[in-house]
């Protein structure tokens, strides 16, 4: 659930057990331990819906036992290493589609002026001809085809990506508070 308190939103999480919190099959250290997909869905859903302005905080409700072993394991500090890291991978996934897209781009770009130079040449040759109209229009309609993939590399496919880590890097600086539920 989440709500408004003193200018912060708070995004509050119910468990009955730590162990709900944390994925039981990766073998790390426990500071380092990926969350369950279901934990991370459910704090990832609520930070999407509040402002990109606001700041806010992740209450963790547990059982007073739970509570204190999340305290004496430093919960918090691993839901913000857990998030930091997540932002930095989404952060690399970035840099890689500009990579991809640049290289995508060094194809293209050669290949439309190439594209461009033989519709030119072939209406200079086949001037007035079906064919020669029909084969010029061709090697336009493949130069720009060939540079649509760039196109919507660098217009389109960022954006997700850069949105998402955005919402990691929030999360890893949300503060973490561990509340007993007894």
């Amino acid at each position: 659930m989440a709500g408004k308190t003193t200018g912060d939103e708070i995004i509050e999480l119910r468990l009955s057990t730590l162990a709900q919190l944390f994925n039981s099959l990766d073998p790390s250290p426990f500071h380092e331990r990926d969350l369950d997909d279901d934990a991370e869905a459910y704090l990832v859903d609520w930070a999407r819906e509040l402002p990109r302005d606001s700041s806010f905080r992740i209450v963790l409700h547990l059982p007073e036992a739970e509570a204190r072993k999340a305290r004496e394991r430093d919960v918090a500090a691993t839901l913000v290493h857990y998030f930091a890291e997540r932002a930095i991978v989404l952060d690399r996934d970035l840099k890689e589609v500009f990579r991809t897209g640049r290289h995508n781009l060094g194809i293209s770009v050669p290949l439309l002026f190439a594209c461009l130079t033989a519709s030119q040449l072939i209406r200079v040759h086949y001037e007035g001809s079906a064919f020669g109209n029909i084969l010029q229009e061709s090697f336009v309609i493949v130069g720009w085809v060939a540079n649509w993939k760039p196109i919507e590399t660098f217009l389109y496919d960022w954006w997700p990506l850069a949105r998402r880590r955005d919402l990691y890097r929030r999360l890893a600086k949300a503060s973490v508070t561990i509340k007993s539920s007894d």
